[in-house]
């Protein structure tokens, strides 16, 4: 048993799949069939079923993967310490990212953490199901750590949160709505209006949505958008309003911005790390550094 057939073994079983298991490898395809089916000849049980769709674990692999997860743990660990000595970080940071998140200057930070430590490869990636998909790439260890934004919550099962900053969500109307002029809008006059919000899973949907099941509001979404820098636009062509946060409402040009009463719209962003497991050493760097240039 050799730790490459380990490794292998683990991408298929949390990309449920061949193809991406090879993609997030940066290795062929049959190089992991290969290793896979020589892990399974030196067990001698199959571990992976494989369908036209997807690979599932057998039994055999269920039992496998946690003690092959913490070899590879262990692992890293050795080689992070042997790093540090020789004054140098490497291996491959996952992370995953929101759409939006001025509210940090995330590539500014990326940059100086690279700058420190050039031998760790960086891998940003973002879920096109927002922080319910990046909370669950990072409980299947697809992610080594995630920026997202769970409203109401400071923990959840699998999880450990840090939080790192927060903004207010505004309402955005046309310049020309009835709305405009006000110097404040109760929650409860925004009943019945048509809203362009994000989909489902993402942090400021789920703010939104909390804040007016609270108040006992209805709220109708005719407009989905995953990119909530382009909100005020949609706001600004009439498609509806909007409730943004105030990072992304910068210079937004023909529309008004109006604070909300009557409703917690705050919108948290956190950083998601695995609670099963002790981040490595290049995951441990970003972290410091996130909370250096935040807090301090």
């Amino acid at each position: 048993m050799e730790l490459r057939q380990l490794e292998y073994f683990v991408a298929v079983a949390e990309e449920q799949s061949f193809t991406r298991a090879a993609t997030r490898l940066f290795v062929v395809q049959s190089a992991v069939s290969a290793a896979v089916k020589a892990l399974e000849r030196d067990l001698g049980v199959p571990l992976l079923e494989r369908n036209s769709k997807r690979v599932l674990l057998t039994d055999a692999g269920e039992a496998l993967l946690p003690r092959a997860r913490f070899a590879l743990d262990a692992a890293r660990d050795a080689r992070d310490a042997v790093a540090e000595v020789r004054g140098g970080l490497s291996g491959t940071l996952r992370i995953g990212t929101l759409t939006s998140i001025r509210v940090i200057d995330l590539p500014a930070i990326l940059g100086e953490f690279h700058r420190r430590h050039p031998g760790v490869l960086l891998r940003t990636t973002a879920s096109p199901s927002g922080s319910a998909g990046l909370l669950e790439a990072v409980t299947d260890r697809r992610l080594d750590l995630a920026f997202v934004s769970l409203p109401g919550s400071r923990s959840m099962a699998g999880v450990r949160l840090i939080a790192l900053a927060e903004s207010v969500l505004d309402l955005v109307v046309p310049e020309d709505h009835p709305l405009a002029r006000e110097s404040a809008v109760p929650i409860a006059s925004l009943a019945g209006l048509d809203f362009i919000d994000s989909p489902l899973g993402y942090g400021n949907r789920s703010v939104t949505d909390r804040a007016f099941t609270a108040a006992g509001v209805p709220r109708r979404v005719t407009i989905e958008i995953t990119d909530i820098g382009t909100g005020a636009a949609h706001v600004r062509h009439g498609l509806g309003i909007a409730l943004l946060p105030r990072f992304v409402l910068t210079g937004a040009e023909g529309v008004a911005v109006i604070p909300v009463t009557g409703a917690d719209l705050v919108w948290p962003l956190s950083l998601a790390i695995a609670d099963d497991r002790n981040p490595g050493a290049a995951a441990r760097a970003l972290i410091d550094l996130l909370l250096e240039r935040i807090r301090g």
